[in-house]
């Protein structure tokens, strides 16, 4: 009996292409690098990027335009944090922001301490806020997000609806969350990505969450792809990876299958034993699409001219 242990196979449809971005360098990791005590100040609260996190998003912004990434995502989900927005909207927003483009900017100018131009919604995908992939709640101000009130004026065209309160009363200000509560987060945001229709999707979150999720992963695989899976991911750093739904909980349609039917126009004859009871269990199995227009009178042009050119 042969063994495939070392591969796994699944229906395409049944996969989606998650870009996984860490935000920026913010102000509290300048600090609190060095010295974590200082992750306990309010002057950190919702964090914002540095300069030099900005220039992080401008070298990662091209990067994704060269390698193609900026133009097949269709849709971006950030934690609703300031500096996961301000990367998310970096990377993968639009140009500059002026006075005749129709719809709102992503950011405003100056959004989070930032010398930065407003940045457009036009010519990108859609961007969604989502409180299940924010970073490790409670005790530390960084990891407190503003509220959502405010978080729509600096970022107008984000998609906050999916955020259940205008303030945030997840974050609790004399208790750390549970590594056991942020797994779960991880497993229920998981889940949620399956339920969506794109299928290749960009997720700006941080180190924490990502940890803790991407830990749950690849312990069946070879030392050197559960490094690549479990390796704590940089600020503004990117890796891509391949999810596959095994729970059947996705609904994406089979674009690229094809059952093989044969148009019942070119009455075909069924001379062979067995024949029509195969069709019949091909049928139930791969009912005819009505999506797709089929011209007999095409088909059996195309027909009469194999024919001839077979003699």
């Amino acid at each position: 009996m042969f063994e495939t242990r070392n591969s796994s196979l699944y229906p395409l449809h049944r996969c989606k292409t998650l870009h996984i971005v860490r935000h920026a360098q913010g102000y509290h990791n300048v600090t609190g690098d060095i010295d974590r005590t200082v992750l306990l100040s309010h002057e950190l609260a919702d964090a914002s990027l540095t300069p030099l996190g900005w220039q992080q998003v401008d070298i990662l912004r091209k990067q994704v335009a060269i390698i193609g990434i900026a133009s097949r995502v269709e849709l971006v989900v950030t934690s609703p944090l300031t500096r996961t927005i301000q990367t998310a909207v970096g990377v993968f927003g639009g140009g500059y922001y002026n006075d005749s483009d129709p719809s709102p900017p992503l950011m405003v100018a100056g959004a989070g301490r930032s010398d930065r131009a407003a940045i457009s919604s036009s010519k990108c995908p859609p961007f969604l806020a989502m409180e299940l992939c924010r970073e490790r709640m409670g005790l530390h101000p960084c990891d407190q997000r503003k509220s959502i009130s405010e978080c729509q004026t600096l970022f107008p065209a984000i998609d906050f609806s999916l955020v259940e309160t205008d303030e945030d009363v997840l974050w609790k200000p004399d208790a750390r969350e549970k590594e056991y509560d942020i797994a779960a987060r991880g497993v229920a945001f998981l889940n949620w990505l399956l339920t969506r229709m794109e299928k290749e999707i960009a997720i700006v979150s941080h180190k924490g969450f990502l940890k803790h999720t991407m830990a749950l992963f690849g312990k069946d695989c070879h030392p050197l792809v559960r490094n690549e899976i479990h390796k704590e991911l940089a600020n503004c750093e990117l890796r891509s990876f391949v999810i596959a739904d095994r729970s059947g909980i996705s609904t994406s349609l089979r674009i690229t299958d094809f059952p093989g039917y044969i148009p019942s126009c070119l009455n075909v004859s069924k001379d062979y034993d067995g024949v029509k009871n195969t069709e019949d269990e091909h049928a139930l199995a791969f009912p005819p699409r009505t999506d797709v227009p089929i011209d007999c009178d095409d088909v059996k042009s195309t027909k009469k001219e194999f024919t001839a050119a077979s003699k």
